[in-house]
């Protein structure tokens, strides 16, 4: 990997501009089958800069490891729930949003109340209810790559008018345990 390195940032410490051109880079983004990046974990390499002809950028090969968002299948997680619609529920994270639970994967004798916008797992005759915010324990069944490379223009508009995700997470509340935390805490 390289990084340039603008020359309004010579005045920094050398690794701190290449620790910040780094996280600019990477931080926040979803790279293809790896995951979503969040920061840079440590530096573990780089050259000596070569400078640009005509631009002045400083040219920098590095090599460094990332703390990345993506937890493996079988893996149980926490999230709130963002939104509930009669095909699942919408789960999220403080820093990813793009997790669902389809309906097939909740408990047996849960049922969507439309009115409320809200799921019910019904236990006892008694309803328990999947309210918007509330803590629930999931676990990823499966993910979903979806590339943001256009092929031509036309597919560019496509892509525009559908914005696509580029990394989802489908899970389960199927198992005992899982589900808003508070039934089973």
């Amino acid at each position: 990997m390289f990084i340039l390195i603008a020359p309004s940032q010579f005045e920094k410490h050398s690794r701190i501009a290449i620790e910040d051109n780094i996280n600019a880079k990477y931080s926040n983004r979803v790279i293809q089958k790896i995951g979503l990046c969040i920061c840079m974990y440590d530096l573990l390499w780089a050259s000596e800069g070569l400078i640009g002809h005509g631009t002045g950028m400083v040219n920098v090969n590095v090599e460094f490891r990332m703390i990345v968002f993506r937890p493996f299948k079988g893996e149980t997680i926490l999230g709130r729930i963002s939104s509930a619609t009669p095909d699942g529920i919408h789960i999220r994270t403080d820093f990813f949003e793009e997790i669902f639970v389809p309906y097939k994967e909740l408990p047996e004798n849960t049922e969507f109340v439309h009115n409320e916008q809200a799921w019910t797992w019904i236990v006892d005759g008694e309803p328990m209810y999947y309210d918007k915010n509330e803590m629930v324990r999931l676990q990823v069944i499966d993910e979903t790559w979806n590339d943001q490379m256009p092929d031509s223009a036309e597919q560019e508009a496509l892509d525009k008018a559908k914005k696509v995700s580029p990394y989802n997470i489908q899970g389960s509340m199927l198992k005992e345990g899982l589900g808003v935390c508070l039934w089973w805490d």
